[in-house]
């Protein structure tokens, strides 16, 4: 009897520090994209959006997007003194999990780097 206690007791501890598997966005959202008809071996536009604090930072940002194949334009965020400026890039791909995930880290990454903010992706 005491050793089944202690064989429970260890059990529910254990599985207390186990990491618990929360959805990304990215998977949320292709989840949705999904349910609404959008194929995983179809192409669509998808649209990443990274709010930048100047043009130096845009113009770094579009020389390392656009030999990657992405179409990139800049527009001023209204209202906006830390990161006025929004970056928008498209390219036309597949929907597939790994690669989203991948392409999400990657403009973290970039953002990061010139001080700016990724704001999420969508198709």
């Amino acid at each position: 009897m005491i050793g089944a206690i202690v064989v429970a007791r260890l059990y529910f501890t254990v599985r207390k520090f186990r990491p618990a598997h929360h959805e990304s966005w990215d998977e949320k959202m292709i989840e949705r994209l999904r349910s609404q008809g959008y194929a995983p071996f179809n192409e669509y536009p998808v649209d990443f959006f990274l709010a930048l604090p100047d043009e130096a930072a845009c113009s770094a940002v579009r020389a390392r997007l656009e030999p990657d194949g992405f179409g990139v334009d800049v527009r001023p965020i209204e209202n906006e003194v830390t990161l006025p400026l929004s970056l928008h890039a498209t390219k036309t791909m597949r929907l597939l999990l790994p690669d989203m995930v991948e392409l999400s880290q990657k403009m973290s990454i970039i953002a990061a780097e010139h001080q700016g903010r990724y704001d999420g992706w969508a198709a």
